[in-house]
């Protein structure tokens, strides 16, 4: 009897395992095209997600997206042939930067490909045919926050491109008290607006769907809430209990 219990759950951990290198690869096979966006979502709206298979575009199509300056990034421009034009400058808390002999230029949300290019129409009145180089030479680092039923929450460097399950995993995994099919993903899509998502991450491993899998922005906020079962309290008085033991006595 034991040796029967023994083997069958060998047979099952060799299937887990079998099952996670599949995903894992799967998942590493994906690639996706830049990043969509949407404008206009009233505050704090909430919108469906991997639960139903409906994700908007500001949260699918997305695998490595371009990084757009920030408000304290700092940017170096070089001039290559003209470097007394040369400089290094702070995006200003407005927005603007405001490099020598120029116009103010508005950087914030601008990619730095982006940024050079207005950087070359601002002197291109001063200078014939400029040849400019924009580089990135200091900025906040990109972060997510993992909340609820997760194993480690807290606030984590956002990497490169990292999906809701990464992100996930990265935190710890899930706690046994998590509800896999209601996780909220939080935005910010300006400075006083937040959306919010809810995805069935149960269904998204179970269908190995991975364009469903969302990838975060930095500022995301993941919120793992507790499942129905776990919300009851963990130790109850027995006397509690006296009412399903005799319902008679009611």
């Amino acid at each position: 009897m034991r040796a029967g219990k023994k083997r069958a759950a060998i047979i099952f951990i060799s299937a887990l395992v079998s099952s996670i290198i599949h995903f894992t690869v799967f998942a590493d096979a994906q690639q996706r095209p830049s990043e969509t966006t949407t404008a206009g979502v009233a505050a704090a709206t909430t919108k469906p997600g991997a639960a139903d298979g409906t994700l908007g575009p500001a949260l699918t199509g997305v695998r490595r997206p371009l990084y757009r300056l920030r408000c304290s990034d700092v940017v170096e421009i070089t001039f290559t042939f003209s470097p007394d034009f040369n400089q290094v400058l702070t995006i200003q808390p407005d927005g603007y930067l405001s490099p020598k002999a120029a116009a103010q230029l508005y950087a914030e949300g601008l990619t730095v490909p982006e940024l050079q290019e207005a950087v070359r129409e601002a002197y291109r009145g001063d200078l014939h045919d400029p040849e400019v180089t924009v580089v990135l030479k200091d900025f906040d680092r990109p972060y997510f926050v993992a909340a609820g039923e997760v194993g480690r929450p807290g606030k984590y460097e956002l990497r490169a491109s990292t999906s809701v399950t990464e992100a996930v995993a990265i935190a710890g995994g899930f706690t046994a008290r998590a509800k896999h099919s209601q996780v909220v993903l939080f935005r910010h899509i300006s400075d006083n607006t937040v959306e919010s998502h809810v995805l069935n991450i149960k269904a998204l491993l179970k269908s190995r769907e991975m364009r469903e899998d969302v990838q975060l922005r930095s500022g995301d906020l993941l919120f793992v809430p507790q499942n129905a079962i776990s919300k009851i309290r963990q130790f109850l008085p027995a006397s509690s209990l006296s009412l399903y033991a005799n319902p008679a006595g009611f």
